[in-house]
């Protein structure tokens, strides 16, 4: 009989209660150090007390009243957005395959209303995620994800990731935009470099194609800056955040010029809970802590160590490891065994990690992760290579 739970998870056998920082805590009591922070979510660890007392504060106040009025904490986290962005306007959402969902629409209403609705086609990468709606499966085309879900909505080409070269010559005055994510999070933690790009923005440019960037992982801090194409100095047309920007719960957004959202008038999309003040509320406190440039420089730090740490341990396992890879606190260890191995032989050393493609172990950890605790983290990660090794 099927589960009162759609299987559409094939979960670990762990159940947690609670958390407090890095660590969560299973209902038998262990304590699981999170290097996961539930897929790059928890910027601020579980249970994060500056967070918690922002939601109790305006759970006491109102939770919900629709996009009909006027929602001010909204207002609040649009303005700091885009005081920090290169963004004129901000539309919120509850997960980063919504914000995916209306960055195709804005692309999309942004040629009809230029005179041609005919320009669709968006220039996607191989190992791409965007999500797991209709329009985000098309956009990525994994098999993996589209496989039994077809017809597929039309006008994405998927280009090999990182060939510039292949992007040349599919780029044409045709293009409606090229989507792209500065770090690749479930493809494998790969950076695209920096004057790759810069090279994709000229590109764009020199056609009119809009540049939309896929931030949902890699953005709020996780690379140390805020947004990680501010690495390469380059500004996108649209970009998708979530994940992060909510320290977990529930909240996205994209961030848009005005020349690329202006076409989105009144009823052109809409979200019954996107914005709500509850996660506004959140999102504000996340904002006011991650977007400090102390904290940030905090990130940097703690990735530098983390990163030496973690060159050690590939040294030490080279039947194991291949090498380190990312950017801030959005690292990967390319293994040369199965990284499904490497997440169960770390239940055992009660440590958590999220395996991805191109045989690549994530590491998430919070961003106020303390070097106690990143030092703790490699060791046992050491422990558990110790077992897949053996």
């Amino acid at each position: 009989m099927i589960s009162h739970v759609l299987p559409t998870y094939n979960r670990a056998p762990l159940a947690f209660e609670r958390g407090e920082g890095v660590w969560a805590i299973a209902t038998d009591g262990t304590r699981y150090l999170d290097l996961g922070a539930g897929i790059a979510v928890n910027v601020l660890g579980h249970a994060n007390p500056e967070l918690v007392a922002t939601l109790t504060e305006q759970a006491g106040k109102i939770w919900h009243v629709s996009n009909l009025y006027q929602i001010p904490e909204q207002e609040k986290l649009a303005d700091m957005l885009v005081e920090h962005s290169f963004a004129d306007t901000v539309f919120f959402t509850n997960s980063g395959t919504e914000a995916a969902e209306l960055a195709i629409k804005m692309v999309r209403k942004y040629w009809d209303h230029a005179g041609q609705p005919e320009r669709i086609e968006i220039l996607t990468f191989e190992g791409a995620f965007h999500g797991r709606s209709t329009g985000a499966i098309a956009a990525a085309g994994s098999e993996k994800m589209v496989a039994g879900f077809g017809p597929l909505m039309p006008g994405f080409r998927q280009l090999p990731w990182g060939d510039i070269d292949a992007l040349k010559a599919a780029i044409s005055e045709t293009t409606a935009a090229v989507m792209i994510e500065p770090v690749q999070g479930e493809g494998g933690i790969r950076p695209i470099a920096d004057e790759d790009l810069r090279l994709i923005r000229e590109l764009c440019d020199q056609t009119g194609a809009l540049l939309v960037l896929d931030e949902v992982q890699c953005g709020m801090g996780r690379t140390g800056r805020l947004f990680a194409h501010e690495y390469a100095g380059i500004a996108p047309d649209i970009m998708m955040v979530a994940k992060g920007i909510g320290g977990g719960f529930p909240l996205g957004a994209v961030l848009a010029t005005e020349k690329a959202a202006s076409p989105m008038s009144a009823g052109t999309h809409g979200s019954t809970y996107g914005g709500n003040p509850l996660a506004c509320a959140v999102g504000t406190k996340v904002m006011e802590i991650v977007a400090d440039e102390a904290f940030l420089a905090e990130v940097n730090r703690k990735s530098a160590l983390m990163r030496q740490k973690l060159e050690g341990l590939v040294a030490s396992h080279p039947s194991v490891f291949e090498s380190v890879r990312g950017q801030g606190l959005m690292l990967g260890l390319k293994c040369k065994v199965s990284p499904a191995d490497l997440v169960r032989a770390g239940y055992e050393q009660h440590i958590l990690t999220v395996p991805a493609a191109d045989h690549t172990l994530r590491l998430l950890p919070p961003l106020n992760i303390s070097d106690d605790e990143i030092a703790e983290a490699v060791a046992r990660l050491d422990r558990a290579a110790g077992m897949v090794d053996a």
